[in-house]
């Protein structure tokens, strides 16, 4: 259906406008004057061209979190919600993020409720934000459901950020192992062979096997960056089908030194989300849907949505969570007192602050691990590659 843009005037004489799908701007005009709307002007919105390469339509957690403690603050000071979304989409620099509060602000001059006009964002805003903002409107307390909000993203904001340095110094420093090997199997190596043939110096069986890689390196060089490349939007394929996401998960979660830190980044994740939703007046099987999405990994999230199935069938969480083995006995013992005594929220809570810091502790253990052990790896390779060429060289010397 195509999108129209229209103007009018609201119940009280408010100049209000926004953008809307419909079959016709007849059948727009009659669901607005249902509304209670009386439009002046419907046209048609123009064909925006779009470069996905180009055109960045995304919006960060980081933002998110600032939006929402911003509005947050402008609602506690007793600011109107319009002139509060017009102020933030004022700040925003991010443009698409710009045109989303703008429409949400169009949604709610016409009308309708804050969380209702982010739904239609779902890229956005998720059903986390979307349900808490809804619980914050039915209770009268919107500040302090934008607030939760606004202290949820900056948890998670740091606890991605954490993984992001864990992963990229590794990433980095064997991706540029690779560069400076396929450098000089390419370029060096060869330089060094023509000279050892010219002088007839006898290999040895290291030279000879460094000086056969070279030549497959320079043969078939162009093969071999295309299948490196080739490999990153292989597993890119992979990580998009249901099957490949679930192995490589699994992989993910078993392998040695990483896999116990992504185990409890997913814990933090669904302790603070499920914590969160609990506090904000979500029921337990919405809020235990919605948690499973923020996991990160297919293998916990199915571990949640098994939990789900037992807690729908009359099982209590602490129960759901002590059939599930991966899950460990430590979140199913705090759970089960948080469930015997009331508050079960906080003590998803102070769960989630406990995985937190297991994951700094974890980051920094880690980095201090992995630091030695790439060092001693790049430095082998390089200098097997170097000492390789220099044999020749000192058995010509012995025998001048």
């Amino acid at each position: 259906m195509p999108t129209y843009k229209w103007k009018g005037k609201n119940r009280y004489g408010d100049m209000v406008g926004g953008e809307r799908v419909a079959h016709s701007p007849e059948e727009l005009a009659q669901a607005l004057q249902r509304e209670q709307i009386a439009v002046s002007d419907i046209f048609a919105k123009r064909i925006e061209l779009k470069i996905p390469f180009l055109r960045r339509e995304k919006v960060r957690s980081k933002e998110l979190a600032v939006y929402s403690r911003q509005l947050s603050v402008l609602i506690d000071a007793e600011l109107p919600l319009i002139q509060s979304l017009n102020i933030l989409a004022e700040q925003t620099k991010n443009r698409y993020f710009k045109r989303v509060i703008n429409g949400i602000k169009d949604d709610v001059e016409a009308g309708s409720t804050l969380h209702q006009a982010k739904r239609k964002f779902p890229k956005v805003f998720d059903d986390l934000f979307c349900n808490l903002v809804a619980s914050g409107e039915q209770s009268g307390s919107l500040d302090i459901m934008l607030r939760r909000l606004a202290e949820y993203l900056e948890k998670i904001v740091k606890i991605r950020s954490q993984v992001r340095q864990a992963m990229i110094y590794p990433v980095a420093v064997v991706t540029f192992a690779i560069v400076v090997v396929l450098f000089m199997m390419w370029k060096v190596i060869p330089v060094f062979a023509s000279v050892f043939l010219e002088l007839g110096a006898s290999l040895p069986f290291l030279t000879l096997a460094i000086l056969n890689i070279s030549q497959f390196v320079q043969k078939y060089i162009l093969f071999i960056l295309l299948g490196l490349i080739g490999l990153v939007f292989l597993y890119r394929y992979i990580r998009r089908t249901p099957k490949g996401r679930r192995a490589t998960d699994q992989g993910l979660l078993k392998m040695p030194l990483f896999g116990s830190l992504l185990m409890k980044v997913a814990l933090s994740r669904v302790t603070r989300t499920l914590s969160t939703l609990l506090s904000g007046g979500v029921p337990m099987l919405e809020s235990l849907k919605i948690t499973s999405a923020t996991a990160g990994n297919v293998i916990v999230e199915g571990n949640i949505m098994d939990a789900r199935k037992d807690v729908a069938e009359g099982t209590s969480l602490t129960d759901a969570f002590r059939e599930t083995a991966q899950l460990p006995f430590m979140l199913t013992q705090m759970v089960g007192v948080g469930e015997a005594t009331g508050t079960l929220d906080e003590m998803l809570l102070k769960l989630a602050d406990f995985y937190d810091e297991e994951v700094e502790a974890s980051v920094a253990s880690l980095l201090s691990v992995l630091e030695p052990v790439l060092l001693i790896f790049v430095g082998g390779i390089v200098g097997t590659i170097v000492v390789s060429m220099y044999l020749p060289i000192f058995s010509l010397m012995q025998k001048f």
